[in-house]
Protein backbone atom coordinates (compact mmCIF):
# COMPACT_ATOMS: atom_id res chain seq x y z
CA UNK A 1 0.00 0.00 0.00
CA UNK A 2 1.15 3.51 -0.84
CA UNK A 3 0.58 6.97 -0.72
CA UNK A 4 1.32 10.29 1.51
CA UNK A 5 1.42 9.73 5.41
CA UNK A 6 -1.39 11.68 7.33
CA UNK A 7 0.46 13.81 9.76
CA UNK A 8 -0.36 12.74 13.63
CA UNK A 9 -0.73 14.13 16.45
CA UNK A 10 -1.01 12.30 19.59
CA UNK A 11 -2.85 13.74 22.63
CA UNK A 12 -2.11 12.63 26.13
CA UNK A 13 -4.01 13.34 29.36
CA UNK A 14 -2.40 12.77 32.22
CA UNK A 15 -0.89 13.64 36.06
CA UNK A 16 2.36 15.01 36.73
CA UNK A 17 4.09 12.19 36.80
CA UNK A 18 2.36 10.87 33.97
CA UNK A 19 -0.22 8.44 34.43
CA UNK A 20 -3.48 8.11 32.53
CA UNK A 21 -5.41 5.95 35.40
CA UNK A 22 -5.53 4.42 39.58
CA UNK A 23 -4.16 1.31 39.72
CA UNK A 24 -7.79 -0.16 39.59
CA UNK A 25 -8.65 1.77 35.99
CA UNK A 26 -10.54 4.39 37.05
CA UNK A 27 -9.51 7.29 35.13
CA UNK A 28 -12.52 9.99 34.82
CA UNK A 29 -11.36 12.76 35.22
CA UNK A 30 -7.84 13.59 35.93
CA UNK A 31 -7.63 16.53 33.85
CA UNK A 32 -10.18 19.58 34.26
CA UNK A 33 -12.84 21.04 32.09
CA UNK A 34 -11.27 23.06 30.85
CA UNK A 35 -8.56 20.67 29.55
CA UNK A 36 -11.38 18.50 28.18
CA UNK A 37 -13.12 21.48 26.29
CA UNK A 38 -9.88 22.05 24.15
CA UNK A 39 -9.70 18.42 23.65
CA UNK A 40 -13.05 19.53 22.21
CA UNK A 41 -11.35 21.97 19.79
CA UNK A 42 -8.60 19.62 18.97
CA UNK A 43 -10.83 17.19 17.79
CA UNK A 44 -12.07 19.08 15.65
CA UNK A 45 -9.48 20.18 13.64
CA UNK A 46 -8.62 16.66 12.59
CA UNK A 47 -9.73 14.42 9.59
CA UNK A 48 -9.55 11.45 12.00
CA UNK A 49 -9.76 10.90 15.57
CA UNK A 50 -7.86 7.25 16.39
CA UNK A 51 -8.40 5.26 19.59
CA UNK A 52 -7.84 1.62 20.42
CA UNK A 53 -10.02 -1.21 21.39
CA UNK A 54 -8.89 -1.26 25.25
CA UNK A 55 -10.53 2.45 25.60
CA UNK A 56 -13.35 1.84 24.45
CA UNK A 57 -14.01 -1.35 26.76
CA UNK A 58 -12.81 0.58 29.24
CA UNK A 59 -14.43 4.01 28.98
CA UNK A 60 -17.16 3.25 26.53
CA UNK A 61 -16.81 6.79 24.72
CA UNK A 62 -17.99 8.43 22.01
CA UNK A 63 -15.41 10.34 20.95
CA UNK A 64 -16.89 13.06 19.13
CA UNK A 65 -16.74 16.67 19.10
CA UNK A 66 -18.87 18.50 21.39
CA UNK A 67 -19.73 22.09 22.83
CA UNK A 68 -21.18 22.32 26.35
CA UNK A 69 -22.06 18.69 26.11
CA UNK A 70 -23.95 19.26 22.05
CA UNK A 71 -22.67 17.16 19.96
CA UNK A 72 -21.30 19.64 16.41
CA UNK A 73 -23.15 18.73 12.94
CA UNK A 74 -20.05 18.27 11.17
CA UNK A 75 -17.69 15.70 12.78
CA UNK A 76 -14.13 14.02 12.47
CA UNK A 77 -14.20 10.11 11.11
CA UNK A 78 -14.07 8.28 14.04
CA UNK A 79 -11.68 4.91 14.03
CA UNK A 80 -10.33 2.39 16.39
CA UNK A 81 -7.84 -0.18 16.25
CA UNK A 82 -9.35 -3.19 17.22
CA UNK A 83 -7.26 -6.67 16.33
CA UNK A 84 -9.83 -9.18 17.48
CA UNK A 85 -12.89 -6.91 16.34
CA UNK A 86 -14.07 -7.04 20.08
CA UNK A 87 -15.89 -3.06 19.99
CA UNK A 88 -19.39 -3.60 21.41
CA UNK A 89 -21.84 -2.71 18.45
CA UNK A 90 -24.75 -1.71 21.08
CA UNK A 91 -21.97 0.75 23.30
CA UNK A 92 -21.37 4.42 22.44
CA UNK A 93 -18.64 4.62 20.32
CA UNK A 94 -20.90 2.75 17.28
CA UNK A 95 -24.13 3.91 18.20
CA UNK A 96 -22.98 7.84 18.44
CA UNK A 97 -22.47 7.62 14.76
CA UNK A 98 -20.19 6.65 11.80
CA UNK A 99 -17.31 4.68 12.58
CA UNK A 100 -14.06 2.19 10.83
CA UNK A 101 -13.11 -0.77 12.81
CA UNK A 102 -9.72 -1.84 11.85
CA UNK A 103 -9.09 -5.40 12.93
CA UNK A 104 -6.98 -8.33 11.69
CA UNK A 105 -9.30 -11.29 12.65
CA UNK A 106 -11.34 -13.47 10.17
CA UNK A 107 -14.47 -13.63 12.49
CA UNK A 108 -16.62 -10.68 13.40
CA UNK A 109 -19.14 -10.62 15.46
CA UNK A 110 -22.44 -10.82 14.05
CA UNK A 111 -24.18 -8.13 15.46
CA UNK A 112 -20.83 -5.96 14.55
CA UNK A 113 -21.06 -6.83 10.99
CA UNK A 114 -24.94 -5.88 11.15
CA UNK A 115 -24.08 -2.52 12.21
CA UNK A 116 -23.50 0.59 10.32
CA UNK A 117 -19.53 0.15 11.41
CA UNK A 118 -17.17 0.37 8.41
CA UNK A 119 -15.30 -2.97 8.97
CA UNK A 120 -11.60 -3.04 7.32
CA UNK A 121 -8.92 -6.10 7.52
CA UNK A 122 -5.55 -4.85 8.19
CA UNK A 123 -2.15 -6.93 8.98
CA UNK A 124 -0.70 -7.37 12.24
CA UNK A 125 2.14 -5.83 13.27
CA UNK A 126 5.36 -7.56 14.70
CA UNK A 127 3.65 -8.28 18.32
CA UNK A 128 0.46 -9.45 16.49
CA UNK A 129 -1.77 -6.61 16.68
CA UNK A 130 -3.49 -4.89 14.21
CA UNK A 131 -0.91 -2.63 12.52
CA UNK A 132 -1.12 1.20 13.34
CA UNK A 133 1.14 2.15 10.58
CA UNK A 134 -1.27 0.28 8.09
CA UNK A 135 -4.64 1.76 9.82
CA UNK A 136 -2.74 5.59 9.31
CA UNK A 137 -1.57 4.73 5.72
CA UNK A 138 -5.20 3.34 4.69
CA UNK A 139 -6.36 6.69 6.23
CA UNK A 140 -3.90 8.77 3.91
CA UNK A 141 -4.88 6.59 0.63
CA UNK A 142 -8.74 7.72 1.98
CA UNK A 143 -7.58 11.13 1.65
CA UNK A 144 -7.52 12.29 5.41
CA UNK A 145 -4.67 14.43 6.10
CA UNK A 146 -4.50 15.22 10.03
CA UNK A 147 -5.02 12.28 12.45
CA UNK A 148 -5.39 12.64 16.31
CA UNK A 149 -4.59 9.62 18.84
CA UNK A 150 -6.91 9.37 21.59
CA UNK A 151 -5.61 6.34 23.41
CA UNK A 152 -4.22 4.06 26.14
CA UNK A 153 -0.73 3.41 26.79
CA UNK A 154 -0.14 0.14 24.24
CA UNK A 155 -1.22 2.15 20.97
CA UNK A 156 0.25 5.28 22.48
CA UNK A 157 3.79 3.27 22.76
CA UNK A 158 2.88 1.49 19.25
CA UNK A 159 3.13 4.60 17.10
CA UNK A 160 5.81 6.43 18.63
CA UNK A 161 7.69 3.29 17.69
CA UNK A 162 6.57 3.19 14.92
CA UNK A 163 7.80 6.91 14.07
CA UNK A 164 4.00 8.11 13.34
CA UNK A 165 4.07 10.73 15.74
CA UNK A 166 4.69 14.19 14.45
CA UNK A 167 3.60 16.03 17.48
CA UNK A 168 1.96 15.76 20.86
CA UNK A 169 -0.13 17.53 22.51
CA UNK A 170 -0.03 16.16 26.47
CA UNK A 171 -2.71 18.29 29.08
CA UNK A 172 -0.78 17.51 32.93
CA UNK A 173 -3.19 17.97 36.06
CA UNK A 174 -1.77 19.04 39.51
CA UNK A 175 -2.27 15.56 40.64
CA UNK A 176 0.48 12.56 41.33
CA UNK A 177 -1.47 9.17 41.04
CA UNK A 178 1.98 7.09 41.79
CA UNK A 179 4.06 4.38 39.74
CA UNK A 180 0.97 1.38 40.30
CA UNK A 181 -1.18 4.06 37.71
CA UNK A 182 -1.55 3.48 34.14
CA UNK A 183 1.58 4.76 32.26
CA UNK A 184 0.29 7.31 29.35
CA UNK A 185 3.23 5.37 27.33
CA UNK A 186 3.83 1.44 27.17
CA UNK A 187 7.41 0.28 26.84
CA UNK A 188 9.17 1.33 23.85
CA UNK A 189 11.86 -1.24 24.81
CA UNK A 190 14.75 1.11 24.70
CA UNK A 191 18.39 -0.33 25.19
CA UNK A 192 20.47 3.02 25.21
CA UNK A 193 19.67 6.86 25.59
CA UNK A 194 20.81 7.41 21.76
CA UNK A 195 17.68 5.91 20.60
CA UNK A 196 14.52 7.99 22.24
CA UNK A 197 12.52 9.60 20.17
CA UNK A 198 12.64 13.30 20.37
CA UNK A 199 10.70 16.29 20.37
CA UNK A 200 11.05 19.59 20.68
CA UNK A 201 8.48 21.99 23.19
CA UNK A 202 6.87 24.93 21.22
CA UNK A 203 4.11 26.02 23.50
CA UNK A 204 2.55 25.98 27.03
CA UNK A 205 -0.45 27.10 28.29
CA UNK A 206 -2.40 27.22 31.17
CA UNK A 207 -5.06 25.53 31.14
CA UNK A 208 -7.47 26.17 34.16
CA UNK A 209 -5.14 23.83 36.75
CA UNK A 210 -3.84 22.31 34.31
CA UNK A 211 -0.39 22.65 32.29
CA UNK A 212 -0.83 22.30 28.21
CA UNK A 213 2.07 21.50 26.39
CA UNK A 214 2.57 21.13 22.44
CA UNK A 215 5.79 19.01 21.19
CA UNK A 216 6.90 18.40 17.45
CA UNK A 217 9.51 15.58 16.92
CA UNK A 218 12.77 16.86 16.59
Amino acid sequence: MTGTRPRVTLKLATSLDGRIALANGVSQWITSPNSRAEVHQLRARHDVVLTGIGTVLADNPRMTVRDNGVERPEQPMRAVLDTNARTPAEGQYVQAGPVTIFHSTDSVPNALAASHAELVRIDRNSEGHASIAHAILWLGNAGHRSIMIEAGGTLAASAIKAGLVDRIEWFRAPVLLGGDGHPAIAALGLENLEAPPTFTRKEVRVCGPDIWESWERS
